[in-house]
């Protein structure tokens, strides 16, 4: 688990030191710098050649996670000093600096000093940032409503990755419907019967039924169905329970509107949690009603309160509503979690993120309410009354 990063001269980021938690939520108006802080973790990990020879790769292409563009696109225009450096620390370790030369019109950056040979990260490549299979980002541009759907065997099996589009979802759910949900505080209240002859109570934590089950806090009595057409090809279809019928016929995700597909990548990456995972999700909400973002916030504070990290960028009052009720139920401990708002602070000479840390009580009330933070609901309604 990441303990800190301190990012500094990286785009609108002139220098910030972030202590994280099990959850990080970013807030902010657009263009704050939000997405700048995550593409920080994207970049090192999407560097390969970081953890051999330090170098900084700003474009992974199509099948990377993040394009930068160059390293006038990188750099904070207004630095003083030549270079730009992350310090990295995770939990029970000690920091690790790894600073970058600046050279105009590369698409790399160097490392500054060839005496830190990142052994602590090799160390630490088990861990989330750098795992192979502990490791899901979702970014906000997530693929349509689709009844068919690519499959991708390193993707899914060798990483057990549903794409930073969700684009592999209906494949790993085809692939691991009927593993069983690692978490026991995961498990749906709906997930337990009696059995008749028995008396005994029985558990179905298989990862479909949980995933139908948090699918029908968003979409009532919704059930998700993969079929492997073959080799390249799963196809995905949603039913309903229909009281005293079973269920209605099987429904193409274009007919359904684009709230739970969207919320079907969100919900399969977190139940698919392993210890040690890290989850980036971008606009967890899209699409979704505002009871389904207050289901979605609680269901994102569970999956943290094990040795799972996430980080949310959100835009939703309703989700961190969701996850400050969570804090207040003991859903999740308040120690656990963290929101960072991102404003941009302009000065004669330079503009930067200027980014708070707020911090969340047992009650769920924030250490800080910075303006437009929470207050667009009450800004409307005093033009209507």
């Amino acid at each position: 688990m990441i303990q800190s990063l301190e990012i500094k001269n990286f785009k609108s980021i002139k220098k910030k030191y972030f202590g994280l938690k099990n959850l990080n939520i970013l807030l902010g108006l657009n263009g704050q710098g939000k997405s700048s802080f995550i593409q920080s973790l994207l970049l090192l990990r999407q560097s390969e050649k970081l953890i051999l020879n330090g170098e900084l790769r700003l474009n992974g292409g199509e099948n990377g996670l993040v394009n930068i563009g160059n390293s006038k696109d990188a750099f904070y225009q207004y630095a003083k000093e030549e270079y730009m450096s992350f310090i990295l620390q995770f939990k029970y370790t000690e920091p690790n600096e790894m600073r970058f030369k600046y050279q105009i019109d590369s698409d790399v950056f160097e490392q500054e000093t060839n005496d830190l040979p990142n052994k602590y990260l090799i160390n630490n490549n088990d861990r989330g940032l750098f795992s192979t299979e502990l490791f899901q980002y979702l970014n906000a541009q997530r693929v349509e409503p689709r009844s068919i759907n690519i499959t991708s065997y390193s993707n899914v099996v060798n990483n057990k990755s549903v794409g930073k589009y969700g684009q592999y979802t209906a494949h790993y759910i085809e692939l691991f419907a009927n593993e069983d949900v690692v978490f026991d505080n995961l498990i749906h209240d709906k997930s337990y019967t009696i059995d008749s002859f028995t008396n005994k109570t029985i558990i179905n934590r298989t990862l479909i039924n949980q995933i139908n089950l948090w699918l029908s806090e968003i979409s009532p009595e919704v059930n998700v169905r993969t079929t492997q057409s073959s080799s390249e090809v799963v196809l995905l279809e949603y039913v309903f329970k229909q009281p005293n019928y079973g269920n209605t016929n099987r429904y193409k995700p274009e007919n359904v509107g684009f709230g739970i597909s969207y919320a079907l990548h969100v919900v399969t990456a977190l139940l698919s949690s392993k210890p040690g995972h890290l989850i980036i999700i971008e606009n967890p909400e899209s699409h979704i009603h505002p009871k389904g973002q207050a289901e979605l916030g609680k269901l994102i504070a569970l999956t943290a309160q094990n040795d799972v990290q996430i980080i949310i960028e959100t835009h939703s009052d309703h989700i961190l509503n969701g996850i400050r009720v969570a804090i207040k139920e003991n859903n999740i401990d308040k120690d656990k979690v963290r929101a960072f708002y991102f404003k941009k602070n302009i000065e004669k000479a330079e503009q930067y993120s200027n980014i708070i840390d707020i911090d969340i009580d047992q009650n769920g009330t924030l250490s800080d309410y910075p303006e437009n933070l929470l207050d667009e609901w009450s800004n409307q309604l005093s033009k209507l009354i």
